[in-house]
């Protein structure tokens, strides 16, 4: 697997100073877990699964998440795992695929080992579990449930915890909560790749719905519990976990979207309209707004819920030239002592000791995601990965 993997060579050539690197599921956790990218869930239920993970694998996907979970109703979650079993046996029996990370969200502790004890081999390409409503006395059986199958079958198996309950998202009880989260994932801290966010589940707890136009950030009970996540369980001093960024729910608007920065892209001088109406239909203005927004406020990757908003939350993670110039001057050994120092791009200031643990992280991003080239932004990435008409 790789970032911009289905684009030719040529022109990863072209859109890339660093390219992004090549990993597999048994690359190491932090590697992981900075690739993760824009994370498309399914439901498990669909009755051509395995195909349908083959071609968003080959199409730049490089993790999912399959859903027994909300996204189905109470009445299908037995046939969803006998789906979900008949899915990984066929997957497991097509050598060379282009397979993402794979990932089954469960509701109750029983279904992981049940699901990995029925997979059997199998289970060679399954990741891990997604574990709903985590919160200190639910998750950690999750958690024990998790190092038991990973025991059993000899498999190294990754949890991923939502946080997304409502003792989390209240004032009165969410300093306790997430005291007893970071207890709970530091005790397995091995085995937790990332945190998830689920908004959904606080929105709904005051009747809330964000418009497309609005970002989780413009919600600010949201807004708050976030900030919150990031500042104890975030952190870069080498206790904190990677925080992904929440779903984004619209995946088409009507309305203009992007238009003016499109039209005064250098790149789509004397290109075909189709390319620019692509572009627009892809690119829309709330969710590029959510996942600056999410880098902002110290997130990495998306929680996604349909294949168009994959390739904005990868084109929007490449590390810029000018970042990645900034990283490593600040990063040189020469510069262990601190100091200011003026950037490469004469733009800035770089303070070398406040400005380390960005640079550190910045390096981390460019790794998985690479370091586009000095005069290649946004769009032609986004244009460049989009599927041939």
């Amino acid at each position: 697997m790789r970032h911009f993997g289905h684009i030719a060579h040529q022109e990863r050539q072209r859109l890339f100073h660093q390219e992004p690197c090549v990993f597999t599921a048994d690359s190491p956790a932090r590697v992981l877990a900075a690739a993760l990218g824009a994370t498309l869930y399914s439901p498990a239920t669909r009755p051509q699964l395995a195909d349908d993970i083959v071609k968003q694998g080959g199409r730049g996907v490089v993790s999912m998440v399959l859903c027994l979970e909300d996204s189905i109703s109470d009445a299908d979650v037995a046939y969803g795992e006998e789906n979900l079993v008949r899915q990984f046996t066929d997957l497991a029996g097509r050598p060379g695929a282009d397979l993402p990370l794979l990932f089954v969200r469960v509701r109750t502790p029983e279904q992981i080992p049940d699901l990995v004890q029925r997979m059997g081999p199998a289970v060679r390409v399954l990741s891990g579990f997604v574990m709903p409503k985590f919160t200190e006395e639910r998750g950690v059986p999750f958690l024990e449930a998790l190092a038991a199958a990973e025991a059993s079958s000899g498999r190294r198996l990754f949890a991923m915890p939502v946080l997304e309950s409502p003792e989390l998202l209240y004032r009165e009880s969410r300093v306790e909560t997430l005291e007893g989260i970071s207890r709970a994932v530091d005790k397995y801290r091995d085995r937790v790749l990332a945190l998830r966010l689920g908004v959904t589940d606080f929105c709904s707890s005051y009747a809330l719905r964000r418009a497309p136009d609005m970002t989780a950030y413009d919600v600010q009970v949201v807004a708050s519990v976030i900030a919150d996540v990031v500042n104890m369980l975030g952190r870069a001093d080498g206790t904190g976990f990677t925080v992904t960024g929440p779903v984004w729910e619209y995946f088409r608007v009507q309305e203009r979207m992007f238009k003016p920065q499109l039209r005064r892209s250098p790149f789509l001088d004397g290109q075909a309209e189709e390319l620019r109406e692509a572009l627009i239909e892809h690119a829309m203005d709330g969710l590029l707004r959510e996942i600056t927004l999410d880098q902002a406020n110290g997130l990495l990757g998306k929680t996604c819920i349909h294949p168009s908003h994959v390739l904005p939350v990868h084109a929007l993670s490449v590390v810029s030239h000018e970042e990645f110039s900034d990283a490593q001057d600040i990063l040189r050994p020469e510069r262990d002592g601190g100091g200011v120092l003026r950037s490469a791009y004469t733009n800035k200031m770089n303070e070398v000791k406040p400005h380390r643990a960005w640079a550190e992280r910045t390096l981390q991003r460019a790794e998985v995601f690479g370091v586009a080239n000095e005069d290649i932004g946004f769009v032609e990435l986004l244009a460049a990965g989009l599927p041939a008409s």
